[in-house]
């Protein structure tokens, strides 16, 4: 569809649904939106208020409300004109005024790097939208008329544009169920991004078409004349796939142009649902249906609120028939999703309007980007994760009470858990898959019955990243392992603090609120925490804040005021291994319960612990301020890694018979590796899980005790 150069266009399609009160103000907006943007143009040369006029008579043609169109056609007044959201508040009501700030761009503000200023663009957006869902509706219909028109940009700017629709618009425009819109944004942005295989396959479907169509003629007679026979009212329509989806379909099944264009699609559009069902078994008694290719998305509609019935037949002349059978209903939300259902007439109520499933979907949808971008640490986080929740494939699972929770293809327990609630997926402690036991990295299937098994006192596993496959998932680890990890940087932060502080003959308790507050504002900090939290990631050295606190103890009196240290407080500080994501033991040396020991501040990673003896801890010494003096606490609690090499006989099964002599001591394998020293002796590493050195010994002195072990000592 050209660019219009008239409002003709709009004023014809809105009055086919519109009273005529409402556009006269659709005439109103666009004489104020022509004052606006007077002497602005595009890069093609026209008037620049022809864009936004072609952003409202798309929208027009899915017969949406006036007040979509009227903020279609302001959407970018605010963001490129003189004139502010007040002003459009004014004249057109605060309804409008809130979808068109929605829909603008933060142009003014700056940022660090263009995807930084996408990504954040994109988060208000999504706010936006949850206030209002028309605000992504004129978006998706404002790229849809810049990708129309995109053959003015450069080249790089037009693949930049093509990628990040078919990356964001075109799957969220899928995602609620506007496929009109989708199909088109994904032709157009390959055409655009790849311009040479689309002209290559547009070529190829314009030279098959002729011989194909005798045949889609063909078998829509047969289909009809067999509805016919049944006496249900349905309308047959042979369709061709668009050329995104055939390229998709090539690239992804790595078939060839040919073998794609051997499966011919139908579409069947009856009266009623139960008419969808009585087609379907009249289509199975003219073709035989494929194993396995049945779908029922009346039943269980898909995530963006889909409903259809699919299904693969065995065709005539040797071909494939791929067969959609829906209602009138069905194809309007098919075509249009959530905008079949924004089409507000006048006069009609709010309990007219009782909201659909499309309408829940969405809005669940929405609800579930809100839970997301609270849980991300910034915007390019949230966009990251907002494209792995875009998903094409779904699956349909079960609770134990048979609710159906949708998922993306490949989600784990760990997904189901967290999609059911954010508290059920942190005390994930195992899963049942139709009662059985499985791993929690198990890819789930359609129909099966997940039930999660829930422990208490226990928290995500940061692994669990490395499996998770929903957006939502991702993001609830992530945000609780950053509050853990800021939680656990506190408490160390306040021992460390505290181990340093006595060597200035001063307490951490005390320290008054006076001096604590004088230091924040010293150190232009925003609270105490913040500042234990620098100590534990090592982002500050404890030395120097110990000897900030001691100048401004000391004050204008040139003289330090005497504070006793309690006796409870050691020397130095007291290691029991479970100071959380901030404690560190070093690989170099691999430091367990019982070693002389020694800390070291790292930046970002918090204390790392190593062995006296560690070679590395001659570099580290000579950096006293990040030096720390740490001992064991009496009884620490876990298992620690300690490594053992061990020279053994060069025959078969010695690999077996150390790791059995291991597993008799109740002591893990963590990892093992063995090299040949000699023809007759090889050297085995085991890095074992033990409680400390006492443990250790005793493994030590079993393994001494095998015949084929000549040498054995800790690494």
């Amino acid at each position: 569809m050209p660019t219009p150069t008239s409002i003709d266009g709009l004023i014809e399609k809105a009055s086919k649904y519109l009273s005529e009160k409402q556009v006269e103000r659709i005439k109103t907006a666009f004489e104020f939106g022509k004052h606006a943007h007077q002497g602005q143009t595009r890069k093609s040369g026209g008037d620049y208020i022809w864009h936004p006029v072609a952003v409202a008579e798309i929208l027009a043609e899915i017969q949406l409300d006036q007040e979509s169109l009227i903020a279609a056609i302001l959407h970018d007044v605010v963001e490129d004109t003189p004139y502010t959201k007040e002003d459009i508040t004014e004249r057109f009501g605060e309804n409008v005024a809130e979808i068109v700030d929605g829909v603008t761009k933060l142009g003014k503000l700056e940022f660090e790097s263009p995807q930084e200023a996408q990504a954040e663009n994109f988060r208000k957006m999504i706010l936006a939208m949850a206030r209002d869902i028309r605000v992504i509706l004129i978006k998706l219909a404002d790229r849809l008329h810049n990708m129309r028109t995109l053959g003015v940009m450069r080249p790089d700017k037009q693949r930049r544009i093509a990628r990040e629709t078919l990356d964001i618009f075109a799957p969220i425009a899928g995602r609620l169920g506007i496929n009109a819109i989708r199909i088109e944004l994904e032709d157009l942005g390959f055409k655009a991004m790849y311009p040479l295989r689309y002209a290559v396959l547009e070529n190829a479907v314009r030279k098959a078409r002729g011989n194909r169509n005798e045949v889609v003629e063909q078998i829509t007679d047969t289909i009809q004349n067999r509805l016919n026979q049944e006496n249900i009212t349905g309308n047959v329509i042979g369709r061709e796939k668009h050329l995104y989806s055939l390229y998709k379909k090539m690239r992804n099944k790595r078939q060839n142009f040919a073998d794609i264009l051997d499966i011919f699609a139908f579409r069947i559009i009856t009266n009623t649902a139960d008419d969808c069902y009585r087609t379907l078994g009249s289509i199975h008694s003219l073709y035989k249906p494929l194993p396995g290719r049945f779908k029922d998305y009346i039943a269980i509609p898909k995530s963006n609120g889909y409903q259809s019935l699919h299904t693969a037949l065995f065709g005539p002349f040797g071909v494939h028939l791929e067969v959609q059978i829906r209602d009138k209903t069905m194809h309007e939300v098919s075509e249009h999703g959530i905008a079949a259902h924004w089409q507000y007439k006048q006069g009609e109520s709010d309990e007219e309007h009782a909201p659909s499933h499309v309408d829940v979907r969405a809005q669940e949808w929405v609800k579930n980007l809100l839970e997301i971008q609270q849980s991300a640490g910034n915007s390019l986080d949230f966009l990251e994760n907002v494209k792995i929740d875009l998903f094409p494939d779904v699956i349909y699972v079960f609770t134990p009470q048979g609710d159906i929770i949708t998922l993306p293809r490949g989600a784990t327990p760990v997904d189901f858990a967290y999609a059911v609630h954010t508290n059920i997926g942190h005390s994930t402690i195992a899963c049942r898959i139709d009662k059985k036991l499985v791993p929690l990295r198990t890819q789930l299937e359609t129909g099966k019955t997940i039930q999660i098994i829930k422990g208490s006192h226990v928290q995500p596993n940061p692994a669990w990243l490395n499996f998770v496959n929903t957006a939502k998932a991702r993001s609830q680890i992530r945000h609780f392992m950053k509050n853990q990890k800021t939680e656990d940087a506190v408490q160390l932060g306040r021992k460390i603090l505290s181990q340093t502080l006595r060597k200035h003959n001063m307490s951490y308790s005390g320290l008054n609120e006076e001096t604590r507050q004088e230091l924040i504002n010293t150190l232009k900090l925003t609270s105490w925490d913040q500042l234990l939290e620098d100590l534990g990631t090592g982002n500050r050295m404890a030395p120097l804040v110990a000897k900030q606190i001691h100048d401004v103890v000391l004050g204008a009196d040139d003289q330090v005021p005497t504070i006793h240290t309690p006796s409870d407080e050691a020397a130095s500080l007291p290691i029991s291994g479970t100071e959380g994501m901030l404690l560190h033991f070093a690989n170099c040396c691999h430091p367990i319960p019982g070693d002389a020991i020694v800390g070291f501040i790292s930046a970002e990673k918090g204390l790392v612990i190593h062995r006296c003896n560690c070679h590395n801890v001659k570099k580290i010494k000579n950096l006293s301020e990040k030096c720390l003096d740490v001992n064991w606490e009496p009884n620490p609690e876990g298992t620690y890694l300690a490594e053992l090499q061990l020279e053994t006989a060069n025959q078969r099964g010695v690999l077996a018979t150390v790791a059995n002599e291991i597993a008799k001591t109740s002591t893990d394998i963590e990892r093992v590796r063995s090299e040949d020293k000699d023809e007759s002796y090889s050297l085995m590493h085991f890095v074992i899980n033990v409680r400390n050195r006492v443990h250790l010994a005793q493994v030590m002195r079993r393994l001494k005790q095998l015949p084929i072990v000549e040498k054995i000592h800790r690494i």
